[in-house]
């Protein structure tokens, strides 16, 4: 039945479209930190649904909440007052640290960050975006305009005009070398002698934890440095927390707090996690900036009833039981693991990461090379085992990417390295 569905999908949905694994899964059912695919087969969830499944499947208070907002109205649109949308607002707004913030939401992290770019480029009248290098913003036209990942970019067509930043990867590049504190001064030197040689940009973009580009990080404080010379020069700085937000990174609840001592960002994105599965993406800024625009707009599925209902109660979930202290703790338990396992496999050039957000990066050994292929076996042999895991990162995609349910417990933890232990021991 597989490979009749798979035949299928070939016939009618793009090639492009990727796919996971050489026998491809359907998966029917979860629940808690486990998923079942169409023949029977448990897995184990490192990989919960590119990061959108942040409590845990099946999650009874969120599973009962859309049922309910389901049998009352799904949708309206924005063009009506919708209570679960407004309360939802409230929340994310007192959460965000932004000073008298406003809150937009869409559908997808690509939509959200389509919308900051379009209220920071308003706000500055400037086309120029500063962006990270090995960086991903989303599927759309401007999104992948300034995704400094070329795996992810299938066009240098752009509506901007986009300038690459050092920074976001701490252990490539031309200050790998360097100690932390002299990896950000060269950073913010680099980034003073670009801005001497062009147009005031309208923003800097930058994901905390860059996710897509296998987990990496620079060091805390990068982003709080570059806030300096940005402020000083009216740029605004856009923090991308699809992935890194509610909790996940475990020291924070948003990523950029490990960067925040001037404050938090002017605009921040959202999406993934918050509806635990359901649709939902969103932008906060303050109200000078997200109320820049001077033209009519709406959102025709941002903001649904039935989607906010979903955020709502995952939202109090992950609050009511400190899903972030359990990324913290559970998660440092989970990378300790798998670095004392990396030590002993030679093609394991580094584990990093916080919370649960972590990155195995793969290499030909003794080298930087980057090994896409191994990194696929590994892939393939965690999920002969029993355990769903995804992949990511620059240099021809070869990091490995964990990043389970924020409810994990330790068993699961331990259960979830040793299968990574076994399949990463197999491709030695």
């Amino acid at each position: 039945m597989t490979n009749d569905l798979l035949g299928r999908h070939r016939a009618v949905l793009p090639d492009w479209l990727a796919l996971y694994y050489e026998e491809p899964l359907e998966l029917t059912h979860g629940e808690g930190r486990h998923v079942w695919d169409a023949q029977g087969n448990r897995y184990l969830d490192f990989f919960g649904g590119i990061l959108t499944t942040m409590t845990a499947h099946a999650l009874p208070e969120v599973t009962k909440a859309v049922s309910e907002q389901a049998g009352r109205i799904i949708h309206s649109s924005t063009l009506y007052l919708n209570r679960p949308m407004v309360e939802l607002a409230e929340r994310i707004a007192q959460l965000s640290g932004i000073p008298d913030a406003r809150v937009f939401f869409t559908t997808s992290g690509t939509e959200a960050n389509d919308t900051a770019l379009l209220l920071a480029t308003s706000y500055r009248r400037s086309n120029t975006i500063l962006a990270m290098r090995n960086s991903y913003h989303g599927r759309s036209f401007s999104a992948v305009g300034i995704t400094g990942n070329s795996g992810w970019s299938p066009t240098s067509l752009s509506p901007l005009q986009t300038l690459y930043v050092h920074g976001g990867v701490r252990t490539r590049g031309p200050f790998a070398s360097l100690s932390d504190d002299a990896f950000i001064a060269a950073c913010v030197d680099d980034l003073k002698d670009l801005l001497g040689h062009t147009r005031p940009p309208a923003a800097l973009i930058a994901e905390p934890v860059q996710g897509v580009g296998g987990f990496t990080a620079p060091p805390d404080g990068l982003y709080a440095a570059f806030r300096e010379v940005l402020h000083e020069r009216g740029i605004l700085w856009i923090a991308d927390e699809v992935q890194t937000g509610w909790g996940r990174t475990g020291e924070h609840f948003w990523g950029w707090q490990a960067h925040g001592r001037n404050g938090p960002p002017d605009i921040m994105t959202f999406a993934k996690g918050i509806g635990n599965g359901m649709s939902i993406g969103g932008v906060v800024a303050r109200a000078e900036i997200m109320n820049c625009l001077d033209s009519n707009s709406i959102s025709t599925f941002g903001g649904t009833q039935i989607t906010m209902a979903a955020g709502l109660a995952n939202l109090n979930y992950l609050l009511e039981h400190d899903l972030q202290g359990n990324a913290r703790r559970v998660g440092g338990l989970l990378i300790e693991r798998l670095r004392a396992v990396a030590a002993q496999v030679p093609a394991v050039r580094e584990v990093r990461g916080r919370g649960l957000m972590i990155g195995i990066e793969i290499t030909k050994p003794g080298t930087d090379e980057a090994d896409p292929q191994t990194a696929a076996a590994v892939l393939e042999a965690a999920r002969q085992g029993g355990l769903l895991i995804g992949k990511g990162g620059g240099h021809n995609t070869s990091s490995l990417r964990v990043a389970p349910p924020l409810s994990l417990n330790v068993a699961e933890a331990e259960e979830g390295a040793a299968i990574l232990e076994n399949a990463l021991r197999s491709i030695q």
